[in-house]
């Protein structure tokens, strides 16, 4: 069954052209050009992710975005204007996954849709297998299968880019990850810059999920000029 992807873009141009190059690839497209429209869509169709612009006439997408994470765990994209940074790290911290910025060649927005829909099919994987993957560390538990994250036995709502942040720190722990070996290991794509504030952005919103704190951390250690680790208990 094709992927789903929703576009809301008030930039008719934009969104058809994002439409024909998702629709070549055989997905299944649901285009809006107000997010009132978008989110009557959101609440009647599954879908596997979405595409959302920040300038909307009528609710901005960092809004529409809060209301995809009120409910759904699939990976959310960001259309920013050119070089506009805060917007990234607001939509970053209102729990999307991604952002682009316009303009854009749409072969790189192809390729971020497959990066994302394949980290998503990654590590939500309760559907394949009915063992229980486990990782711990004190009493933050993270079941890899149940794509579940629990915090003193209480659910810690993630995105799907934080739950792979998580996962593979606690996979490696002990061991510096470097924020470019995160990057590439949950994006897969070359698009990375050592400017690029996306996973520390990521990081920060993970500490404050698991009430952790930059300067006495309990599990997400910032070693300077290095990466990031969990430690061994």
């Amino acid at each position: 069954m094709p992927d789903k992807i929703l576009i809301v873009d008030d930039e008719t141009e934009i969104a058809d052209l994002i439409e024909v190059y998702l629709k070549n690839e055989e997905y299944t497209v649901f285009k809006f050009y107000t997010a009132e429209e978008a989110l009557k869509c959101i609440q009647t169709t599954p879908l596997d992710l979405a595409i959302l612009d920040v300038m909307l006439p009528d609710i901005n997408g960092f809004t529409l975005c809060q209301k995809i994470r009120e409910q759904y765990a699939y990976p959310v994209i960001m259309l920013t204007a050119k070089d506009a940074e805060t917007d990234k790290i607001t939509g970053l911290t209102l729990g999307a996954d991604d952002y682009i910025t316009k303009p854009f060649r749409p072969l790189e927005m192809v390729a971020r849709v497959k990066s994302q829909l394949r980290r998503y099919k990654k590590y939500n994987l309760s559907h394949t297998s009915k063992t229980e993957h486990v990782l711990h560390c004190s009493d933050l538990v993270v079941n890899t299968k149940k794509h579940e994250c629990l915090l003193n036995d209480k659910p810690v709502s993630l995105t799907p880019t934080e739950f792979a942040i998580l996962q593979i720190l606690l996979e490696n722990k002990g061991d510096v990850i470097s924020g470019e070996e995160l990057f590439h290991r949950i994006w897969k794509d070359e698009y990375y810059i050592k400017s690029n504030n996306t996973i520390t952005v990521h990081i920060r919103r993970l500490r404050e999920k698991l009430n952790d704190t930059l300067e006495n951390p309990k599990y997400i250690k910032t070693i300077w000029g290095v990466g990031y680790k969990i430690d061994e208990e």
